[in-house]
C-alpha cells in the first residue's frame, strides 16, 4: 500500500501534531508500508530519508497562516498514493489533498483536535471562511476520519458527519535517559529554584486554548509557596515575558517562572506534578510524555484522560474542582505522587504504542478499499 500523509508543518511551534505525524508516518513505513510525508515550511524545499519514511517539505508562502504551497500542490498532483491522509483542517494544504483524492485514491483526515467545540468556537468565522473558501467540499469529501480519542470520534459525530472513523491513539516513546540527564542539567541551570523546591510543571503552547492566565490565577489561590509553577512552552498569544510580567503583577514573583521551550530539552525530568487545565485536547500528547516520564498529571475532563483517577496516576477533574484538585495534589507526600508517578509511566508504556497506532490506522485504510499490497 502507498500512502502519502500531509501535515501543514512539521515546526514545533505547532504542537503535539509536529510528533505525532511523523511518529505514525515512522510506524506505518516500519510496518512495511511504502510512505511520503509532506509538509510546508517558509523557505525550506528538502527531501530527506529516515528509516523507510521519505519527508518532503515544500516552501510555504503568503499568506503563511493558510499554509498555501503550490509547490507542495504540484507534487501532490502527480503522487500515485492509494491513501491521502491529511492532519489537521481549516488549512489550504486539505485542498490539494481533496483535489488529488477526487481523482486517485482515499481522502482521510486527522482534525488533530481541530473540530472540537472549543475550536469551533474560537474564532468561528474563520471556520465558516476556511470550509467555504480553503478547502470547498473537503470535508464532504472524506472517506474516513481518524481520531486520537473516543470523545474525539463524538465531536466528529456532533458536526454531522457519517463517514467511518478509526480511533487509534497517539502512542508514547520511553524517554531516552541521557535525555532525561541532559533535562535536569539544563533547567536546574536557567531556573535554579527548580533543583531546590518542588516543581509543578506547565509545558504546553502559550494560547488561550490552554487556560495559561487562569493556572496562574489558580496556582497564586490554591499552590503551596514552597513549590514553584514553571511554565514552559511555546510563545503564540503569550511570550515568558508576558506570563512573568503578569505572575509580578499578581504578587506571584518568585512563586512563577515563564521560559520558551524552543531549543530546549523537554522539562518533565525535573518535576513532581503535570498541569494541563485545557479547554480541550483531542488527545494531549504532553499528558502522556509526562507519565511516560514518571509524572503524575492533574487534567481538565476535557481532555481523554479520565482514566488516570481511576488508575491513580492522578487527577482529571472538571475546570470548576481545578484549584481544588491543585490544592490536594500538592499537599501529598513526595512518596505519594513518586508512586502516582511510577504506575502512569508503566500504564502508558505499556498500553500505547505507535505501532499499535500505526497496525490500526493501515487496517481503517484497508477497510476503506486500499489495497492489501
Amino acid at each position: 500500500m502507498k500512502l502519502c500523509q500531509i501535515v501543514p508543518s512539521l515546526e514545533v511551534q505547532h504542537g503535539g501534531p509536529s510528533k505525532s505525524v511523523y511518529a505514525l508516518s515512522l510506524a506505518l513505513a516500519r510496518a512495511g508500508e511504502t510512505v511520503e510525508l509532506f509538509t510546508t515550511e517558509p523557505g525550506r524545499h528538502e527531501t530527506r530519508e529516515d528509516r523507510g519514511l521519505s519527508t518532503r517539505t515544500f516552501p510555504r508562502v503568503w499568506p503563511q497562516r493558510l499554509c498555501i504551497a503550490p509547490q507542495l500542490d504540484a507534487a501532490l498532483q502527480t503522487t500515485d498514493a492509494d491513501v491521502f491522509h491529511h492532519h489537521s483542517v481549516w488549512l489550504r494544504t486539505l485542498h490539494y489533498a481533496h483535489r488529488r483524492a477526487r481523482t486517485r485514491g482515499l481522502l482521510v483526515v486527522s482534525p488533530r483536535g481541530m473540530m472540537s467545540a472549543w475550536a469551533i468556537r474560537h474564532r468561528p468565522w474563520r471556520k465558516r471562511l476556511a470550509r467555504a473558501l480553503v478547502h470547498p467540499g473537503a470535508l464532504e469529501a472524506v472517506d474516513g476520519w481518524h481520531a486520537t480519542s473516543a470523545e474525539e470520534e463524538a465531536e466528529i459525530r456532533a458536526l454531522g458527519f457519517s463517514q467511518p472513523v478509526c480511533v487509534a491513539p497517539n502512542g508514547i516513546d520511553a524517554p531516552a535517559e541521557a535525555d532525561v540527564q541532559r533535562g535536569i542539567e539544563y533547567w536546574h541551570e536557567v531556573c535554579p529554584a527548580s533543583a531546590t523546591r518542588p516543581v509543578a510543571l506547565f509545558y504546553s503552547r502559550f494560547h488561550p486554548k490552554k487556560r495559561v492566565i487562569e493556572l496562574i490565577d489558580l496556582w497564586l489561590e490554591h499552590g503551596p509557596r514552597d513549590w514553584l509553577l514553571l511554565l514552559v512552552g511555546i510563545p503564540q498569544d503569550y511570550t515568558p515575558e508576558i506570563l512573568d510580567a503578569y505572575a509580578a503583577k499578581m504578587s506571584g514573583a518568585g512563586r512563577v517562572a515563564a521560559f520558551s521551550g524552543h531549543d530546549a530539552p523537554a522539562p518533565y525530568p525535573i518535576a513532581s506534578l503535570f498541569l494541563l487545565p485545557s479547554h480541550n485536547e483531542n488527545f494531549g500528547l504532553v499528558i502522556a510524555e509526562s507519565m511516560a516520564h514518571g509524572v503524575p498529571v492533574l487534567v481538565t475532563d476535557t481532555t481523554p484522560w479520565r482514566s488516570v483517577r481511576e488508575r491513580e496516576c492522578g487527577w482529571c477533574v472538571p475546570w470548576d474542582d481545578y484549584g481544588a484538585a491543585l490544592q490536594s495534589a500538592t499537599a501529598e507526600s513526595a512518596g505519594t505522587l513518586t508512586e502516582r508517578g511510577r504506575r502512569a509511566r508503566e500504564w502508558v508504556l505499556r498500553d500505547f504504542s505507535w505501532d499499535t497506532a500505526a497496525q490500526r490506522v493501515a487496517g481503517f485504510y484497508h477497510a476503506l478499499g486500499a489495497p492489501n499490497a
